[in-house]
């Protein structure tokens, strides 16, 4: 049992029986997230465990056998093959895993967040409002990108927020939010969304072994001013400078729907002989980061390495296979949060970091009712983690 594991304070009785409900999509990470639990729950000795209360708390496996069979035309339904009846429910959702088919009239479909969420959903009602508490846990949160108005037009993330808690969902975990304020939607509910930060740093100090963790010798950028607040926290913890990159558009023209991107301007100190860090919420075709990290190679920065919470490289990896070769980035850090291609995982320039042990802490702590703050703030294990590193124990 980790010391971590060992300090945490879970002598609350918990809430209900757990049960996981892992998506078609989400299963590997469900199964990951399953065995942390199993495990825990095996090797911890606790004084009620031969309480009513405490039945079924070590159990083989958490997870809930669910199914969404499809008829001919594409239409769905959900369907629970055990019983729910006062459990604690954690549902697990991949909105954006594309990898996954089914047959419409004949042809095969991908699936898009539509789909997935709508999945979601059926599995809920099937519930029947017989659970104790349902808590859904969306990494990457569905429609967030479209999380504020500026013309007449939906907002989606809200509307779907709205659904959930309607159908009596009581909490909803996600991760890296591209607006947190979303969760103005539904001010009476509980809305999480949890930074990856600690990480990211622990798969970057894994995998390069010769880095100078200091202000003369590294940096954090953030690729836009949306992600300022992500970036200032990394460099907070790490003590390091931050800069900036801002996008300068053409506010004359439309193309493709939007003002195109002029240049990218930087605000901040010299990049010149330093290891960047480049944080984001995610990485979707890739060219605004690769830009970025072309922009500070012009400004003669040293290594570069990309951190973003949801690797979607909507347009293949091409492009980040020829920056890695020209020399323009050094190391690629994404979650394993949402789908990741077989391919991706084989190249070179890629560190996988897994966020399966985080969520099974937080699901365990949740269930015992406890609370999860210390979770949400990892600055005490970072600094663990940077003194081991320079020690030469990592």
């Amino acid at each position: 049992m980790s010391k971590r594991e060992e300090m945490r304070n879970l002598e609350t009785i918990p809430v209900g029986s757990l049960g996981i409900v892992a998506l078609e999509g989400c299963k590997s990470l469900g199964e990951k997230v399953d065995r942390y639990l199993v495990g825990w729950r095996t090797e911890r000795e606790n004084a009620h465990s031969e309480s009513l209360a405490f039945k079924g708390y070590q159990r083989d496996s958490y997870l809930v056998q669910t199914k969404v069979p499809r008829f001919g035309s594409g239409e769905a339904k959900g369907v629970i093959l055990e019983s729910v009846r006062g459990t604690d429910l954690y549902l697990l959702v991949d909105v954006a895993n594309y990898s996954l088919t089914y047959s419409l009239c004949g042809h095969p479909n991908h699936m898009s967040p539509d789909d997935h969420f709508q999945d979601l959903k059926r599995i809920i009602a099937a519930v029947g409002g017989k659970a104790r508490r349902i808590t859904v846990i969306m990494p990457f949160l569905y429609e967030s990108r479209q999380h504020k108005r500026s013309t007449r037009e939906s907002l989606d993330c809200a509307i779907a927020l709205q659904e959930l808690v309607g159908m009596g969902v009581d909490n909803i975990i996600t991760f890296d939010a591209h607006d947190a304020r979303v969760q103005n939607a539904i001010p009476l509910n509980g809305f999480e969304t949890v930074q990856p930060a600690y990480q990211f740093i622990k798969g970057l100090l894994s995998h390069v072994k010769n880095l100078t963790i200091d202000s003369d010798h590294m940096m954090v950028v953030s690729p836009d001013e949306g992600g300022m607040s992500r970036a200032i926290y990394i460099a907070n913890v790490l003590g390091l400078d931050m800069g900036m990159f801002y996008k300068r558009r053409d506010y004359t023209r439309i193309v493709d729907g939007r003002n195109p991107i002029v240049a990218h301007e930087f605000l901040g100190t010299s990049v010149e002989g330093k290891d960047i860090i480049v944080v984001d919420d995610m990485i979707s075709s890739g060219e605004s980061v690769l830009e970025v990290a072309a922009a500070l190679k012009k400004r003669k920065a040293n290594r570069i390495f990309i951190c973003a919470t949801f690797g979607l490289f909507t347009n293949g990896l091409a492009k980040f296979d020829q920056a890695y070769e020209e020399g323009i980035i050094d190391d690629i850090l994404t979650t394993n949060l949402i789908y990741q291609t077989p391919e991706l995982l084989e190249r070179p320039y890629y560190i996988d970091c897994d966020m399966s042990k985080y969520i099974a802490f937080i699901i365990d702590t949740l269930n015992h009712d406890a609370s999860i703050s210390d979770l949400l703030n990892p600055n005490d294990r970072i600094q663990n983690l940077l003194e081991r590193y320079r020690n030469g124990e990592i």
